[in-house]
C-alpha cells in the first residue's frame, strides 16, 4: 500500500495481520530492483511484495544466464588472445540492442529516472538477451561443422555482452553483479579486483547495425508465428514442422537461404519450401509476415476426433462464461451499483470472449474440413 508517515500505525496493524510470520525474504538486489523500477517523479509508491518476487526471478535469470555462458566459454577460446572472428546475424543483432540499451539507461540516469534505466535493463536481459540470443547462439555452439572463428566469434560475443550488462546493472544489483563478473572478466580479457572500479559502459552507435536488427525480427516474427500455430492447435512443441511459403520478396527468400539453421533449431521446423505462383496450399494453418504467408499443412499433424472434441469442450466453456458475462452487464443493479472500473472490466471480458469463441469456431471448422 501507500507508505505515509500518517498512515504508519494502521500500515503496522495491517502488516503484522497480513504478515504473522514475518514479510518473506526475496534478496537485496531484488529489493534495490525493484525501489529502482518504481522510482519515478511525482508519484506515490503503490508498493506490492509481488514486484519483488517478480524481480528476484528476474536476478535467477540473469544467474541462469551466466550458467549458461559460462558453461560454453570457460576453457576454451572466447577472443581474448586474439584471432580470427566471425560474427553471425544474431552476434551482430545482441551488440546493436546493447549499444541501444546504454544509450537508454545513461539517458534515464542523467535525468534521474531510475524506473526507465531499470526497465531499459530489464527489457534487454530478459526479452533479448535471454529469451532469443542464447537460444540463437546454439546452432553455432553445438554444430560440430562451425569453423572455429565462428565459435570463437559467438563466445566472445556471449561472453563481452554478459559482461558489459553486469557492468549496467551494477548500481541497481551489486551483490550478484559482483559475484557473476568475477568469472566472466578474464573470459572477457578485463583485470581488475572488483567490478565497482571498472568504467560504466559508454555506447558507441559505431556497432549498431540495422541490418541485422532486420534481419533478426524477421527470424524473430518467423518462429513466433510457428509457436503461434503450435499453440493454436494444440501440437506438441517438440514435433519438427514441416512449413509452406506463399508470396514474399526476394529479401524474404534470401533471408530463409541464409537463417535456415536458426529455424530448424529455435522454431523447429523440419522443412520450409516455396510455392510457385498458382500453386494451391493444402488445409492449412497460417501466419503472416509482413507480405510473405507462413503455412503448416495440418493434415497428419493432429488426431482429428481428439482435437475436434478438445475445441468443442472449450467452446462450451468460452460460451458458458459469455452467457454468465452478459448476465452481469445486462443486470441494471449490477451496471448502476458497482464501480465503473469493474463494469469496464467486465465489459472486456465479454469481448475478450466473443473474440475467443470466434477463433475457436475458425479452429473448428479448419480441422472438421481435413
Amino acid at each position: 500500500g501507500l507508505m505515509q508517515p500518517k498512515m504508519a500505525d494502521k500500515i503496522d496493524k495491517i502488516t503484522r495481520k497480513d504478515f504473522p510470520d514475518g514479510i518473506p525474504a526475496f534478496g537485496t538486489d531484488a529489493l534495490r530492483f525493484t525501489f529502482a523500477s518504481l522510482a519515478s517523479t511525482g508519484r506515490d509508491i503503490n508498493f506490492d511484495l509481488g514486484r519483488i518476487e517478480g524481480y528476484r526471478n528476474f536476478c535467477n535469470k540473469l544467474w541462469n544466464a551466466a550458467r549458461y555462458v559460462l558453461m560454453n566459454t570457460e576453457d576454451k577460446d572466447c577472443g581474448q588472445h586474439d584471432g580470427d572472428i566471425l560474427l553471425s546475424a544474431a552476434d551482430r543483432w545482441i551488440v546493436s540492442l546493447l549499444q541501444q540499451t546504454e544509450q537508454e539507461v545513461i539517458k534515464g540516469i542523467d535525468n534521474y529516472r531510475f524506473d526507465l534505466a531499470a526497465q531499459a535493463i530489464y527489457t534487454f536481459i530478459w526479452d533479448e538477451y535471454c529469451d532469443w540470443y542464447l537460444e540463437l547462439s546454439k546452432p553455432v555452439l553445438t554444430n560440430p561443422e562451425s569453423p572455429a572463428a565462428a565459435l570463437r566469434g559467438t563466445r566472445r560475443t556471449l561472453v563481452q555482452v554478459m559482461e558489459t550488462v553486469l557492468r549496467l546493472i551494477h548500481p541497481l544489483t551489486p551483490y550478484i553483479s559482483e559475484e557473476i563478473w568475477q568469472r566472466m572478466a578474464p573470459l572477457a580479457g578485463i583485470k581488475g579486483d572488483t567490478i565497482m572500479r571498472q568504467p560504466y559502459p559508454e555506447a558507441d552507435p559505431d556497432k549498431i547495425d540495422p541490418d541485422a536488427i532486420s534481419e533478426i525480427e524477421w527470424i524473430k516474427n518467423f518462429i513466433i508465428g510457428v509457436r503461434k500455430i503450435r499453440s493454436g492447435m494444440n501440437i506438441d512443441p517438440r514435433k519438427m514442422l514441416p512449413v509452406l511459403l506463399q508470396g514474399g520478396s526476394p529479401v524474404d527468400k534470401e533471408r530463409l537461404d541464409n537463417n535456415l539453421h536458426y529455424l530448424i533449431s529455435v522454431g523447429r521446423i523440419e522443412t520450409a519450401t516455396w510455392l510457385n505462383d498458382g500453386d494451391e496450399a493444402p488445409k492449412s494453418s497460417t501466419a503472416l509476415i509482413d507480405d510473405m504467408k507462413l503455412l503448416i499443412p495440418l493434415a497428419g499433424l493432429i488426431d482429428k476426433e481428439t482435437e475436434v472434441a478438445r475445441l468443442k469442450k472449450e467452446l462450451e466453456r468460452k460460451i458458458s462464461e459469455l452467457g454468465r458475462c452478459e448476465s452481469k452487464l445486462s443486470n441494471a443493479g449490477f451496471v448502476d451499483k458497482a464501480p465503473a472500473a469493474v463494469v469496464e472490466k467486465e465489459k472486456a471480458k465479454a469481448v475478450e470472449l466473443e473474440n475467443a469463441i470466434k477463433n475457436l469456431k475458425e479452429q473448428l471448422d479448419k480441422i472438421q474440413s481435413l
